[in-house]
């Protein structure tokens, strides 16, 4: 798989050794850049933080979540969500992490009753990860956001310092949606790897099939 993009936020990675043993939270060393930074995507390894053109104001619904065009390069940070690259996603303990990949399932079909899809194309993503499919658009089905809400819920009270990390493939504003929709529910330790799939795979990160979570129309129902 061809390295596509390299983003220009570097985050310092100080997790160490500890971090794959889950001796100390895998989030702690984990610093963002500076708040309301707005930073350029450039291409190749080397990163720069550099100013960027404003994008058309119909890009982006009143609630700032992109909802057209959703491969394109990324010029923000999906605040309150904070970023994470691939060597430091690769680190994390695999027992004390979510990993939640949102890419949507092209061409495929989800059965109302079951839940389960008919896909178009066989899938690959991070191992472990969770695929729920078609959660990061501007505005998801309240069925499928409320499965993802869900399953991030149950796994913070399970393990109350893991990270929960959201992808998609690079340059996908799914993930940038996704990942601000989730932090900003006040769930904490909520990371973006804007590398999505391509990045871990190119960092060495290995890949396995995946079929979506199935989450029937019931699911979402209240009383």
């Amino acid at each position: 798989m061809a390295h596509r993009r390299t983003h220009s936020w570097t985050v310092p990675l100080a997790i160490g050794v500890a971090c794959a043993t889950g001796s100390i939270p895998a989030w702690a060393a984990i610093d963002p850049p500076a708040p309301g930074a707005v930073l350029a995507p450039v291409s190749g390894p080397v990163s720069a933080q550099v100013s960027a053109p404003a994008l058309p104001s119909d890009a982006f619904d009143a609630d700032g979540y992109r909802r057209n065009t959703y491969r394109a390069p990324i010029d923000r940070l999906p605040s309150p969500a904070k970023p994470i690259t691939p060597d430091q996603a690769r680190r994390l303990h695999p027992a004390s992490t979510l990993f939640i990949d949102v890419l949507p399932a092209e061409g495929g079909h989800r059965d109302p009753a079951t839940g389960r899809w008919s896909l178009a194309m066989a899938h690959q993503t991070i191992p472990g990860a969770v695929w729920l499919p078609e959660t990061g658009r501007s505005n998801p089905e309240p069925v499928l956001w409320q499965a993802l809400l869900a399953r991030a819920s149950a796994f913070r009270r399970m393990q109350p310092q893991g990270p929960i990390v959201l992808f998609c493939r690079v340059d996908c504003w799914m993930s940038w949606n996704a990942a601000r929709r989730l932090a900003i529910t006040g769930l904490p330790h909520v990371f973006w790897l804007g590398e999505g799939i391509e990045g871990w795979h190119d960092h060495g990160g290995s890949l396995v099939d995946v079929t979506p979570e199935a989450v029937p129309d019931k699911a979402g129902r209240t009383p």
